[in-house]
């Protein structure tokens, strides 16, 4: 291609060559995309809620049954969320509360939200190959609620479109994995995630941090979904020598701490340039360390890796990830962020709690490798994980779903 007959013809052409020829393709991307937020256009097209869908907490009415159906009787549940991704450890978390009402004789519904106007059929086609478990009906947004007993918001934005949509009677519920609000600056996002909480959706909480902070925050109380862990995944399989550490990129979520894990990880590096650095999740952009990226892993190639790895962080500045306890249950050790949020759910005393600055992050990870136990240290972190797998939350979740629809059991 002739570039500067190309430029002549448009100036701004020619600006963006030019940009792409000195900062590269991905420059010349950031730049397209901070002009189009700028702009308001990427802004609005991708904002995760429709305008038309906010619920005020002041005017929503939620219409409930006049009766309630005998107990014992099959429900059809609706849960109203996003279109996963395959991987997605909120929609995994999610779909096996599904699997575990599916197994107790109900029939659920997935109700998709799709702010981008996504093809059904290729969510579920998603959902069919990443949940094989999972016998739901999959329907768009638009489809309604007809038929369904209650239904169960997943996220802040779905709330809202449950309370403003669906305007059938039946019971109303919220699973919370997260105090969302605290996912945004002070703001409208901010706002709209608190107000989730007071649309009169009964909620449930995955771990006590989630139902502790709604409380505090917005004296909404909530029943508690203990966190599991999936053992039968997770497991350690390597009683020999371990190398290297491991590190869950998710550039694009602020909870997750990639600036500081970056920073920490380069002073690491500076220490033990021995140790390989691996990286797995979202894409990660420059990294100041020699590092080996892994592309998606499934659950079975995680633990492949963790079986291999002395550490890794999994840093979280709300509700604990679970990517803490399932590097303990394969023996690697995680470094986590030192807060009563991340503290709440996580006992495990082989998890290394470190301030959030650089330098004590990397201090943590030294240590870790530094210590001539590693393998013993991998074996007893390894023990001291529950081994009740999610059972008990399931058994939670359909426990109050089915008081909510049936009438609490009298005593």
């Amino acid at each position: 291609m002739d570039t500067k007959r190309v430029a002549s013809r448009s100036p701004r052409v020619g600006r963006a060559l030019e940009i792409a020829s000195q900062q590269g393709v991905r420059g010349l991307a950031e730049r397209l995309l901070r002009e189009l937020y700028r702009r308001g256009n990427l802004a609005e097209s991708g904002y995760p809620l429709a305008i038309s869908d906010i619920a005020d907490p002041s005017t929503v009415r939620l219409r409930r049954p006049d009766t309630r159906p005998e107990r014992g009787t099959p429900l059809t549940i609706g849960w109203v969320t996003t279109p996963p991704g395959l991987g997605s450890g909120g929609h995994t978390t999610m779909l096996r509360m599904v699997e575990a009402l599916e197994a107790a004789g109900h029939t659920c519904v997935i109700v998709l939200y799709d702010r981008h106007a996504g093809d059904p059929a290729r969510h579920r086609a998603v959902i069919r190959q990443g949940w094989p478990g999972v016998k739901a009906e999959v329907r768009d947004i638009s489809e309604g609620f007809d038929g369904l007993d209650a239904c169960v918001a997943t996220a802040w934005q779905t709330a809202h479109v449950l309370a403003s949509r669906c305007d059938r009677p039946m019971e109303f519920l919220y699973l919370a994995q997260d105090y969302e609000p605290f996912f945004y600056p002070r703001g409208s996002d901010y706002a709209l995630a608190e107000d989730s909480y007071r649309l009169g959706l009964r909620c449930i909480t995955i771990g006590h941090m989630v139902a502790n902070v709604l409380r505090a925050e917005l004296g909404v109380e909530a029943a508690v979904a203990e966190f599991g862990c999936d053992t039968d995944v997770y497991s350690l399989t390597n009683t020999g020598a371990r190398e290297g550490v491991v590190f869950y990129a998710k550039p694009g979520v602020p909870r997750r701490g990639y600036a500081l894990v970056v920073a920490a990880l380069a002073e690491f590096h500076q220490r033990h340039p021995e140790q390989t650095i691996h990286v797995f999740g979202l894409p990660a952009g420059e990294l100041p360390f020699p590092a080996v990226r892994h592309d998606r892993l499934t659950p079975a190639e995680l633990n492949e890796l963790y079986n291999r790895t002395l550490a890794g962080f999994a840093i979280s500045f709300t509700n604990i990830s679970l990517v803490a306890e399932e590097m303990l249950a394969a023996g690697t050790i995680p470094v986590i962020n030192d807060h009563p949020y991340a503290r709440a759910d996580l006992s495990n005393p082989y998890a290394r709690w470190a301030p959030p600055t650089p330098s004590a992050m990397a201090r943590a990870l030294c240590e870790i490798v530094e210590s001539p136990d590693a393998i013993a240290r991998a074996a007893k972190a390894a023990q001291e994980v529950r081994k009740t797998l999610w059972r008990p939350a399931q058994e939670t979740v359909v426990r109050v779903v089915e008081e909510e629809v049936y009438g609490a059991i009298a005593e």
